[in-house]
């Protein structure tokens, strides 16, 4: 479990947008932790000094993944690799649709650019239902990756999401209720 400071950190510079991205949705927003230097130090430090066992790459889901991936990969010395919506890689792509609560989507990784049996650690800002990361692991399987881990900044605790990822180690930063 994180220091209290980097959960403090968090709740001391969460944004709750009520009614985003439509009306009954209570919106974390961690634009504004990542934007606090202290914050966003704290997150990165959580999440690269964790106990991942050996870790060759983190993926990043776009798009508030991206940053937190990118600085735990350089804290790390590892690489980084971006998870992103349809359309917006080139090259051979492997997909995975998942559900949200207002649609569907599409997320897509480039299979290529690790080599099977890497050892990968999931990073994004969130935990929800667990439809976006269950679609996350999914991919990583399909490219040959190992999961060795999920974390995320905040999980809405009352939404179910870690049964979504069973057998996956998951580290939450903080944790807040749906409403």
């Amino acid at each position: 479990m994180p220091d209290e400071t980097t959960a403090e950190l968090i709740d001391a510079h969460l944004l709750t947008v009520q009614d985003f991205p439509s009306e009954g949705i209570l919106f974390r927003d961690v634009t504004s932790v990542y934007a606090n230097g202290r914050a966003f130090s704290s997150v990165v430090d959580a999440f690269a000094s964790h106990d991942w066992g050996q870790v060759d790459a983190v993926l990043g889901i776009e798009a508030r993944g991206f940053g937190i991936a990118a600085a735990m990969a350089y804290a790390r010395g590892v690489g980084m690799v971006s998870v992103r919506k349809a359309g917006k890689l080139p090259g051979d792509l492997l997909s995975e649709d998942y559900a949200l609560e207002y649609g569907t989507a599409t997320l897509q990784v480039q299979p290529d650019v690790l080599p099977e049996g890497s050892r990968v650690v999931i990073l994004d800002d969130l935990l929800a239902t667990g439809g976006t990361l269950a679609a996350v692991v999914k991919l990583a399987e399909r490219a040959g990756w190992i999961v060795a881990g999920i974390g995320v900044v905040i999980a809405l605790d009352d939404l179910g999401g870690r049964a979504a990822l069973p057998g996956h180690e998951v580290l939450e930063l903080s944790t807040y209720p749906a409403s």
